[in-house]
C-alpha cells in the first residue's frame, strides 16, 4: 500500500531535497567562500631578470603560492594587446633604470584577481623596497564596481530558462514536441530581451551591446530550457535532479561570474568553460568590456548543448510526457 501511495514519492522527495540543499551550499561555499589564485598568466614587459625585477616578481611569487606565470611581450601595446585577448591578467612593467616597476591589473578581466593581485603587488612594493605603480587598464563600469551584475543576468537566463521548461510541461502538456520546441525559443528570446532591458534601459547597472547580450541571454535560456527537456524526455518526473545538479550545482559555482577561473579550484576552473553557465558569462563579459576581441568558443559551447538536448529530445520525443496524439505519462516537476 505504501509503494502505491502518494507517501513513497514524498518520502524520497524529503531526502532528495535535504541532499540537494546540503549539495547546494556546499558548492558554492567550496569554490567561493575562499578563493585561492593557482594560475594567473601575467605579460611582462623590460628587463624581468634586473634586481627590481627579480626583487618584485620573487615576492609576488611567494604571496601567491608560485601561481604567477610570468609571458615576456616587446612591448606595452602587445602586452595591452594580450590583455584585451584575455590570455592575460596583468601587465609587469620592469623599468630599465632601476625606477621600479609598473604593475596594471584588469579589473573587467575577473574583479577578485584585479584585487588580490593590487593589494600583493602593493604589499610586496613595501616587503621588498621597490617602487610599485598599480593602475586598472581595463576598470569595471561605474554601475558593476564588483563585477558581480554579469553573473547575477547570466544566473537568471540559466534558472528562469529550465524553469520556463518545467512549467511548459505542467501547464501546457499537450504541446507537440516542435510546439514545445517553438515555445522555448519564444519564451527565450522574450526573457532574454526583458532581462537586458532591465539591466541597461531601467536600472541602468550596464552598458550593454544590447542586440548581442540580448541574444546571448535568450541563447543561454534556450539552451537550459532545452537541458531539462531531455532530461524530461530520458527519465521523465526526475529530470528536475540531473538539471539542477548540472546548471546550478556544478556549472554556476564553475562559471567564473563570482569568481574568476584562475581563482577556482582548477578542474571545476576547466570544466567550467565546457557547461551553458560558464559559456554564458564567458561571451557576456567579452561582449560587455571586450567586444572587438568576442571569441567563437562560447558561442559553440552553449549552441552544442542547445543542437545535443534538442536532438536527444526531437529522437526519443515518443517517450516526452505530454503531446496530445498520446495519453499517459505525468507532467515533469
Amino acid at each position: 500500500m505504501f509503494k502505491r501511495s502518494p507517501f513513497l514519492p514524498a518520502t524520497v522527495l524529503v531526502f532528495i531535497l535535504a541532499l540537494a540543499a546540503a549539495l547546494f551550499a556546499g558548492s558554492y561555499t567550496y569554490t567561493m567562500a575562499n578563493p585561492t589564485p593557482r594560475h594567473i598568466p601575467t605579460a611582462v614587459v623590460g628587463p624581468a631578470d634586473s634586481p627590481a625585477g627579480e626583487a618584485f616578481t620573487g615576492g609576488m611569487e611567494k604571496a601567491l603560492n608560485s601561481s604567477l606565470t610570468l609571458r615576456p611581450y616587446r612591448d606595452r601595446a602587445q602586452a595591452l594587446e594580450a590583455v584585451n585577448e584575455q590570455r592575460v591578467f596583468a601587465i609587469l612593467t620592469v623599468r630599465p633604470d632601476g625606477g621600479g616597476v609598473g604593475f596594471d591589473v584588469a579589473g573587467a578581466s575577473g574583479s577578485s584577481v584585479a584585487q588580490l593581485l593590487a593589494q600583493s603587488a602593493l604589499t610586496v612594493g613595501k616587503a621588498t623596497g621597490v617602487s610599485v605603480r598599480v593602475a586598472d587598464v581595463k576598470p569595471l563600469q561605474k554601475g558593476d564596481p564588483r563585477g558581480l551584475a554579469l553573473f547575477y543576468i547570466s544566473l537568471a537566463a540559466v534558472i528562469i530558462g529550465f524553469v520556463g521548461a518545467i512549467q511548459l510541461s505542467v501547464h501546457a502538456r499537450p504541446l507537440n514536441p516542435a510546439e514545445r520546441i517553438a515555445f522555448t525559443a519564444l519564451y527565450a528570446l522574450l526573457g532574454g530581451f526583458a532581462i537586458a532591458a532591465t539591466v541597461d534601459w531601467l536600472l541602468g547597472a550596464l552598458d550593454l551591446p544590447f542586440v548581442e547580450s540580448w541574444l546571448i541571454l535568450a541563447l543561454t535560456m534556450f539552451t537550459s530550457g532545452m537541458v531539462f527537456s531531455m532530461f524530461n524526455t530520458l527519465i521523465g518526473r526526475w529530470a528536475m535532479l540531473p538539471t539542477w545538479g548540472l546548471m546550478v550545482l556544478l556549472g554556476n559555482p564553475s562559471s567564473g561570474g563570482a569568481v574568476s577561473w584562475p581563482l577556482l579550484p582548477s578542474v571545476l576552473g576547466h570544466i567550467g568553460q565546457w557547461l551553458p553557465p560558464g559559456a554564458s558569462i564567458n561571451a557576456q563579459h567579452t561582449a560587455v568590456y571586450f567586444g572587438s576581441h568576442q571569441h567563437l568558443f562560447p558561442f559553440a559551447v552553449l549552441a552544442g548543448w542547445a543542437l545535443l538536448s534538442s536532438a536527444v529530445f526531437w529522437f526519443w520525443r515518443h517517450r516526452h510526457p505530454g503531446g496530445r496524439d498520446r495519453g499517459g505519462a505525468h507532467a515533469a516537476l
